[in-house]
């Protein structure tokens, strides 16, 4: 599936928050919540790859990590040419064949900040809200 890039991991006990909702009747889905941010990045991420043939750009993914203690968003890019993941390239730029070098655009954190700033927000009126 290629490397991750980034991922949003939460950590901790949210025990009494979630027994709070659970009594309210609320059902917590975690994934779903998240589905939506990964769903906002991968549009962003597309948005803001440099193209050329767009293989790249469209070669945008995410999934949904879960474990006992925290769940995380990870982004990934499945255009791999050569062994190599085209998107770290771009990212971070690479050397040509006859010795030269192609500077890297930082495209990933201006697409993913304003996700993850809605995740902050979000996750805020969800707080303030209990």
């Amino acid at each position: 599936m290629g490397n991750a890039l980034y991922k949003i991991k939460s950590k901790g006990n949210f025990t009494k928050a979630k027994n709070y909702l659970t009594e309210l009747g609320n059902v917590i889905d975690d994934k779903s919540f998240l589905n939506k941010y990964g769903r906002m990045g991968v549009r962003a991420l597309a948005q803001r790859t440099p193209t050329d043939t767009g293989k790249t750009a469209d070669s945008w993914k995410y999934k949904i990590e879960q474990t006992k203690d925290s769940i995380a968003i990870v982004f990934y890019n499945s255009n791999v040419q050569n062994g190599c993941n085209i998107a770290i390239l771009l990212q971070f730029g690479h050397g040509t064949r006859n010795g030269g070098w192609v500077e890297g655009v930082d495209y990933i954190n201006p697409s993913l900040a304003p996700v993850f700033n809605q995740i902050a927000s979000d996750a805020w009126k969800e707080v303030v809200m209990l």
